[in-house]
């Protein structure tokens, strides 16, 4: 098989900005949350707040998705992004040791703030952290090293930089030009939610540019809102001590 690269990120964190450089690359099968389409889609979905009559995709399960992206393996490196929580089920070192693992984190005041304004009824358990401390953990303990992590708003106020080191980090070859493409490229062809609906900004970038960081309070967010980044924050914070750098 040829290099998995898997990116385990949490929903809201600017991750699919960044599967769309890594298209740009044209030199890596990319697949856009796959694990994600079958716990949402698929034949017997996972997700808490499914219910009878919404959409199923007969099937489609998490092993076809692990089936098909070892068959995508053999023929070229693949690339992917998705929430562990999806999968921490599947976890165990047989599984993982077939990927090249990295990490992307965002504060959770911006990615929280970000799911109740599109699904205010979200479960906690899709927000994703938990999953991806323990992910991370599983896979420090396994490898006796921490994988990459980058964070969501270093990435945005470097992004040259930032991905140079990415790249390094995970052994892949740094292309400049990725970072820039032409606007009205169409991400939502590559989104099974929803048709992308939540992509149209992407849509009309032209690239990842450098953005000045910005910050979210959640004083006056509901508190429901602020019960679940209470319990979010600090899984946020282990990750970001290990944060990559440049």
């Amino acid at each position: 098989m040829h290099k998995i690269l898997a990116l385990w990120a949490v929903p809201r964190s600017t991750s699919t900005a960044f599967e769309w450089m890594m298209r740009q690359r044209g030199d890596l099968d990319c697949l856009h949350e796959p694990f994600g389409e079958a716990w949402y889609q698929g034949e017997e979905p996972l997700w808490h707040r499914y219910q009878l009559g919404e959409k199923t995709t007969p099937g489609l399960t998490l092993d076809s998705v692990w089936a098909d992206i070892r068959a995508r393996s053999t023929k070229g490196p693949v690339f992917f992004k998705d929430f562990p929580h999806y999968i921490n089920h599947m976890w165990d070192a047989e599984f993982l040791s077939h990927f090249t693992h990295a990490f992307l984190i965002r504060d959770p005041a911006k990615t929280i703030t970000s799911m109740y304004k599109q699904w205010p009824d979200f479960a906690e358990g899709e927000v994703g952290f938990p999953e991806q401390r323990a992910l991370f953990d599983l896979l420090t303990a396994l490898n006796g090293t921490p994988p990459p992590v980058i964070d969501s708003d270093d990435l945005l106020e470097d992004p040259h930089a930032m991905t140079q080191t990415f790249c390094e980090a995970v052994g892949i070859p740094f292309l400049e030009e990725a970072l820039n493409w032409e606007a009205g490229g169409d991400p939502s062809a590559h989104s099974w939610w929803d048709g992308g609906s939540f992509h149209s900004n992407l849509a009309n970038s032209t690239g990842l540019a450098p953005q000045p960081r910005k910050y979210i309070s959640i004083t006056d967010a509901p508190d429901r809102v602020k019960q679940v980044h209470r319990r979010m924050k600090p899984h946020y914070d282990h990750l970001y001590k290990h944060r990559l750098t440049h």
